[in-house]
């Protein structure tokens, strides 16, 4: 394993709907549902997207009585159907990001492209800074982002 791929978690999927329908379940609050783990207390407040490049998408996560936190993202780039980059986390939440410096930390690619027709697939990166030091970068794989990244995109299910 190379150190750029230490550095990288990357998820491919296959749909069976049209891009849009991927892309409109990353973007809109109603949609983002699949990310909260099932087997985790609902949230009382609700998912919130603001879909515009410095916009901020934000999750209230809830794992037991007393640990909650929100996790999310700013929007670095944004082609509708085609790609969404955000620096992972949230102000205040966790990841903590610093909006003056937001590739600071991990940052998710989405790219949607077609297969045929009638299914699409969508490649999610997490990339983790190539001037991370190495030890910072060890902390972050010893949290089990590489885990609970591909757990969370596995719960994404768009039936035709």
């Amino acid at each position: 394993m190379s150190e750029h791929d230490r550095r990288q978690i990357v998820v491919t999927r296959t749909f069976p709907v049209p891009r849009a329908e991927v892309f409109r379940a990353w973007t809109v609050p109603s949609e983002l549902e699949w990310f909260l783990n099932p087997e985790q207390p609902r949230p009382a407040q609700p998912i919130e997207v603001d879909l515009r490049v410095g916009g901020a998408w934000t999750l209230p996560m809830v794992i037991d009585e007393d640990t909650r936190y929100t996790t999310g993202g700013i929007y670095l780039e944004i082609v509708p159907d085609e790609r969404l980059v955000f620096a992972w986390g949230a102000e205040d939440g966790w990841p903590e990001l610093d909006r003056s410096d937001l590739r600071a930390g991990p940052v998710a690619t989405i790219v949607f492209e077609d297969v045929d027709e009638e299914s699409s697939s969508a490649t999610m990166t997490l990339a983790l800074p190539d001037d991370m030091p190495d030890d910072e970068v060890e902390q972050w794989l010893a949290k089990g982002i590489g885990t609970g990244w591909r757990m969370t995109v596995e719960r994404l299910t768009l039936p035709a």
